[in-house]
């Protein structure tokens, strides 16, 4: 009981101390993100050191992102900053492909509790529309300064999408116990490829917000903190806001997208499962070809 008065005493000398908003304002926030892959199980004894290395320095343009969320009092969009390929990288098409499993902008509806995603998959566009998740927060009692504000740590447990990348990892097979008389599967065989991969169901979040900036907003999804999230740490994920700028004197447009054709998540999601599913069973039978 004495830790709540405690905070609430904080959270209102907070506020206090912090600038007068007015009844309309606009803030801009900019997060850098990483997402930390384990790559020394992929690719078995065939796949070389060189190969690994080679495959990881692709991927880091895609862990390693800069994001801009931009905001009011109700509603935010957020969205990768854009950069120029450098010359000779390789990458544009690399980063083209892995794209298509990676979130676009995104633009959310605080009061209307909506979230809408632009993404383009194999040359298509779709507006992937849900409802906000609700996040049940614990508030916690730690703080911590991030740059000049005061934040304040909050977790919770997140479901999380069958089909986020990031979230991915090998199946550990050592540890799942083998069936009396079942025999071992023929690496030959081709298998599902979700078969080799796995998602865990839920994650355990952690973020730290500031009361200074006084928005129930966040990076990505995270949202209905008493203050904006500054800080998230989320599986593999860290995102860290290295810059906010309040009322810039240039006001970004913040409004629903419209472009795409507007499916739900699980809808989407079945779409990416059957374009895979069509492309594991063309190249799957291409190998097959060669191979009699």
């Amino acid at each position: 009981m004495k830790f709540i008065t405690k905070r609430a005493f904080l959270i209102v000398l907070l506020l206090s101390g912090a600038t007068t908003f007015a009844q309309e304002f606009q803030g801009m926030a900019i997060y850098q993100t990483k997402t930390t892959i384990d790559m020394s199980s992929w690719g078995g004894r065939e796949m070389t050191d060189q190969r690994r290395k080679m495959i990881e320095e692709r991927m880091k343009s895609m862990l390693e992102k800069t994001y801009v969320l931009n905001f009011n009092r109700s509603e935010s969009t957020y969205k990768e900053e854009e950069k120029l390929e450098a010359p000779g990288s390789g990458r544009g098409m690399w980063s083209g492909m892995m794209s298509s499993f990676t979130g676009g902008p995104q633009y959310r509806n605080m009061k209307d509790k909506i979230i809408l995603q632009e993404q383009e998959f194999f040359g298509k566009q779709f507006l992937v529309k849900d409802s906000l998740p609700n996040l049940e927060w614990k508030l916690e009692n730690e703080t911590k300064q991030i740059g000049q504000y005061t934040c304040f740590k909050a977790t919770t447990t997140k479901k999380v999408d069958e089909m986020d990348f990031m979230s991915m990892r090998r199946r550990n097979r050592d540890n799942e116990e083998k069936k009396e008389g079942e025999e071992k599967a023929d690496s030959t065989k081709n298998e599902d490829p979700f078969d080799e991969v796995e998602v865990p169901k839920f994650v355990v979040v952690t973020a730290w917000y500031t009361p200074q900036i006084p928005v129930s907003i966040g990076p990505a999804e995270y949202h209905g903190l008493p203050g904006l999230i500054l800080e998230v740490t989320a599986d593999r994920t860290v995102m860290l806001c290295t810059k906010i700028t309040m009322n810039p004197q240039e006001k970004a447009t913040i409004e629903k997208p419209k472009r795409g054709e507007v499916v739900t998540r699980d809808e989407y999601n079945q779409i990416m499962k059957d374009k895979i599913e069509e492309m594991r069973e063309m190249y799957g039978g291409r190998g097959r070809g060669r191979r009699n």
